[in-house]
């Protein structure tokens, strides 16, 4: 009866929408697919079973390789584990009501169901299967916006979820808006409060309440350009205890017609040190266009977690892109980044650690019409600790005005498991993507994952299989066809 429960999604959120506003819009989107996991597991054997391959080294005698440490009766090793297969069903709704009787004011909800039709342990966010992602009711007018409810707070500090309030407020002759928001805040890149069971293995040192979470911002948008100031603060229930508190600011200038000047950066008052920033000068023409620009990174954790006791080493990178069009129909493209990590300040006297990396890519696009497009690329990476290189194609055919039809394949090498050998994968698929109409889009795919392992003894385990999804995309509502939408919903749209 599980497959059911994201079709009843739909209904639950539509009849009261359709039974009280006067306008509603939703936008319901269902995935489903087909796919296998196969790890590996831990297993032993006694020291007299060991035997001794041509080359010196121990192994089984089945042919996997063994660590045997001095003094212990058993020798251990790692053998494939099951295959393990899952089915995850997702849909999701996006629902805008209006026309309440009070100009200006509108309900907005956004609601994920997920579950897997095979093994629930297998696909990872189905557990909770019900996940409300945003529902608030909102008031707009030419100045002031106010919502309350679940929202998702979006800028340079990343995505805040919070149930509670938010108030903006435009000076629109300068340009100007001023922000306040703040409630119990949501555990941070996910949907659930830090306190969910589902969040486990943070065990004993999870939170046994939500924090509280408040911030303001400052946005500037004119013809020049456009600039966010943000500030964010999250507590305990204990305001003594300081969950984070940060400052950033980012803004993009336009001086003059295809050049812009992108940057920001973020300042975390709790430890008091610089975290990302960023900068981006960019040039667009017609048929040339190009970036550079410089970037540091420095991962971000929070004073309750185990990883707050740690100084994250930041890395720094200069990279750069261009693409050009020689001729009508072909792109081509090229970019690449070189970066290197800050001192660990840890002493290693028998180790000399790699701290710098590079990577870079290439690649054309061939579209001699509106209906045939062909793309392949190639990347290539070299860092600390990994690397990779691969190349990858696709074909895309539009045989009907609403029916496409796509080919793509690749090809990748990267070290794995202490860079015995290089294993390679490779994968081919084809899909379909049909506009049934206007509103209802369907989608149908299939891919081939083809793993060679490449090791020396039986570890070289079998990864290999075949992923079948399909989709659908439903746009429906009181009004879908009637133009324009309501000024509030209108503004909600342009964020």
């Amino acid at each position: 009866m599980r497959p059911a429960i994201p079709l009843a999604l739909g209904a639950l959120i539509l009849v009261p929408v359709a039974g009280q506003a006067q306008d509603y819009l939703v936008r319901l989107d269902s995935r489903v697919q087909a796919a296998a996991y196969r790890g590996i597991q831990k297993d032993s054997i006694p020291v007299g079973q060991v035997v001794t391959n041509p080359d010196g080294g121990l192994e089984t005698p089945d042919g996997f390789a063994v660590t045997c440490n001095p003094g212990q009766s058993v020798c251990d090793f790692f053998r494939a584990g099951p295959i393990r297969r899952g089915g995850p069903f997702v849909t999701s709704a996006d629902v805008t009501a209006w026309g309440f009787g009070l100009r200006g004011v509108s309900l907005h909800a956004n609601a994920r169901v997920g579950v897997d039709l095979d093994n629930a342990d297998v696909w990872p966010g189905t557990d909770p299967a019900v996940q409300l992602l945003e529902g608030y009711a909102q008031y707009a007018s030419e100045r002031l916006t106010g919502r309350l409810g679940r929202q998702i707070e979006r800028g340079r500090l990343g995505y805040s979820g919070y149930d509670g309030g938010r108030l903006q407020y435009r000076f629109s002759k300068l340009g100007l808006a001023a922000i306040g928001y703040g409630g119990l805040g949501l555990a941070r890149a996910t949907a659930l409060p830090v306190t969910s069971g589902a969040l486990n293995p943070l065990d004993d040192f999870q939170p046994v309440k939500r924090q509280w979470l408040a911030g303001a911002a400052l946005e500037w948008q004119s013809g020049l350009g456009d600039g966010r100031l943000e500030y964010q603060r999250e507590v305990d229930r204990d305001p003594r205890n300081l969950v984070s508190e940060r400052l950033a600011l980012s803004g993009t200038l336009r001086p003059v017609r295809g050049w812009s000047l992108t940057g920001g950066a973020d300042y975390d008052l709790a430890r008091g040190f610089w975290g990302s920033a960023d900068l981006t000068l960019r040039h667009t023409e017609t048929r040339l266009g190009g970036s550079a620009g410089v970037r540091r990174y420095r991962p971000y954790f929070d004073l309750w977690t185990l990883w707050g006791v740690f100084s994250p080493v930041p890395y720094t990178a200069v990279n750069g892109s261009l693409w050009l069009s020689p001729l009508r129909g072909v792109t081509l493209r090229g970019g690449a980044e070189r970066y290197h990590y800050a001192p660990a300040e840890a002493e290693t006297p028998l180790l000399t650690e790699e701290t710098r990396g590079w990577r870079w890519n290439a690649g054309v696009t061939y579209s001699p019409r509106s209906t045939v497009s062909l793309d392949a690329g190639y990347q290539v990476e070299y860092g600390p600790g990994a690397s990779s290189q691969g190349i990858d194609g696709s074909v895309s055919l539009r045989p009907a005005a609403r029916l496409t039809l796509t080919a793509d394949a690749g090809h990748l090498v990267r070290p794995l498991e202490f860079r015995v050998e290089d294993p390679a994968l490779t994968w081919y698929g084809l899909s379909v993507d049909l506009r049934a109409t206007e509103r209802l889009r369907l989608g149908l795919g299939a891919t081939r994952y083809d793993e060679n392992r490449r090791r020396p003894d039986a570890s070289a385990l079998d990864w290999s299989q075949t992923r079948v999804r399909a989709g659908l995309s439903w746009l429906f509502g009181s009004n879908v066809d009637r133009l324009p939408l309501p000024p509030a919903v209108r503004r909600e749209g342009r964020r």
